[in-house]
């Protein structure tokens, strides 16, 4: 079996297996949840998205919840992640097939390194996702008491690194997620962090902790944290710009608060899914930025969905060379291989048809405006989680659209189309006459 329909099939395993618990009993609080319900929330859990058709707090019971947890922890490091600890753990060997899916898993280059690689990212994620934790649980506590809110600590520091979105503050209002505390800066700062960290990729923290310095950085480590901050920062200001006056979200609040909402959206809303203004009131010219950030999302080898930061790099530095007439793409001062280039191009396409394919379905069966529906199946395919408030209003049809999106944007479409296509023959040594074409 290819380690691309490995990866797959794995992500598949855990969606049925949490689609089965939360159908349980014992998962729902009250009142009765169809199957697909909770096939839409296990995906969206394992898929570290977000989207929900009910509320995480008053719909689930405790054991619901740590199914939810659970589900966002192994999908946001990866099965083999987890199973590669407990072989550790056991003193049994890592195996070359299983080094070769944490290669894929991680998005790496080569093996070299995977499993010192694999247990750096294990040791760093609990850690991080422990002072998370902790620094949460400090807002939560007086509100929620000591179990209470060390319990929402833990739940929110692993749903921020993992980039899931989920949360359980619904015990006042339903679908609220941090809009109670748009003007806490340590909730808000602590949030963004743990994004952000959760969201670079496993790969760039290791260059970084490893060379120390930004000009021994490898080239896709560059890539990474100059694009993130050019979105980050094109973000806030857009925000910023266009809902300044409106009512319904910055314009009752005071400058500073202006700035923290407007960056926490941009952080946010890149793959994470939290929101701390209500989208639903967003104006078109902010739905359609949050699609392009939802779209582009985090980087390889992290919890974050959508086409990638560095693809749209790729993407950007290839059209300038054609527009300039050169024949190379080049990239702070380093070539880019054709191949590099082919997968982002495809990457970025498939996006987009999938995107617009989800779009038509949503369209066919459900009366929303063109904005909201495009918001929605962005959302689900760059595993981010916010909506405008439609989700739970979908038709079945819409849901099942909206599972193959989330389900295509976290597993990556080349991982999905590779484990279809791979079995064929291959007939890469042949090459057949050039032909002409006229374009554009």
């Amino acid at each position: 079996m290819s380690p691309f329909k490995a990866i797959a099939l794995i992500f598949l395993g855990l969606i049925i297996l949490g689609s089965f618990l939360l159908s349980l009993p014992i998962s729902i609080k009250e009142g009765q949840s169809n199957f697909l319900d909770a096939l839409f929330t296990a995906t969206s859990a394992t898929c570290v998205t977000g989207l929900i058709v009910a509320d995480t707090y008053q719909h689930w019971t405790f054991f619901g919840q740590i199914v939810i947890l659970l589900l966002i922890q192994l999908g946001g490091l990866g099965f083999m992640t987890m199973a590669t600890l407990f072989s550790i753990m056991v003193g049994r060997r890592i195996t070359l097939k299983e080094r070769i899916l944490m290669t894929e898993s991680f998005n790496q280059l080569n093996m070299e390194g995977i499993v010192r690689l694999t247990l750096h990212v294990l040791m760093g994620t609990f850690i991080l996702e422990f002072l998370g934790a902790v620094i949460l649980s400090t807002q939560f506590i007086p509100q929620y008491g000591v179990l209470g809110g060390i319990y929402r600590g833990i739940f929110h520091s692993v749903s921020a690194f993992c980039n899931a979105g989920f949360d359980i503050l619904g015990d006042k209002s339903p679908y609220c997620s941090l809009t109670d505390y748009i003007s806490n800066p340590v909730v808000n700062l602590t949030i963004m962090a743990l994004i952000i960290t959760g969201g670079l990729g496993f790969g760039v923290w290791e260059d970084i902790i490893t060379q120390k310095s930004y000009k021994k950085l490898r080239l896709h480590s560059k890539m990474v944290l100059i694009i993130s901050f050019i979105l980050i920062i094109a973000g806030t200001l857009g925000t910023l710009l266009f809902e300044y006056n409106n009512a319904a979200t910055l314009k009752n609040l005071n400058f500073p608060d202006k700035i923290l909402a407007s960056l926490f959206h941009s952080v946010s809303m890149r793959t994470a899914g939290f929101n701390t203004l209500s989208v639903g009131f967003f104006k078109d010219s902010t739905k359609l930025l949050s699609v392009i950030l939802m779209f582009i999302g985090g980087s390889p080898g992290s919890t974050a969905g959508g086409i990638k930061t560095t693809t749209v790099g790729v993407v950007i530095f290839t059209v300038h060379s054609l527009l300039k007439g050169k024949n190379d793409v080049n990239i702070l001062e380093r070539r880019i291989g054709f191949n590099t280039i082919i997968r982002a191009f495809s990457i970025f396409i498939i996006g987009l048809i999938s995107i617009i394919i989800g779009s038509f379905i949503i369209m066919a069966f459900d009366n929303y405006s063109f904005m909201d529906v495009l918001f929605e199946t962005t959302s689900a395919f760059g595993t981010v989680g916010v909506t405008t408030g439609i989700t739970s209003l979908l038709s079945p049809a819409s849901k099942i659209a909206l599972i193959f999106l989330m389900f295509f944007g976290r597993v990556g479409v080349l991982t999905i189309g590779l484990a279809l296509l791979l079995p064929g023959k291959n007939n890469s040594n042949i090459r057949y006459p050039e032909g002409k074409i006229s374009v554009g």
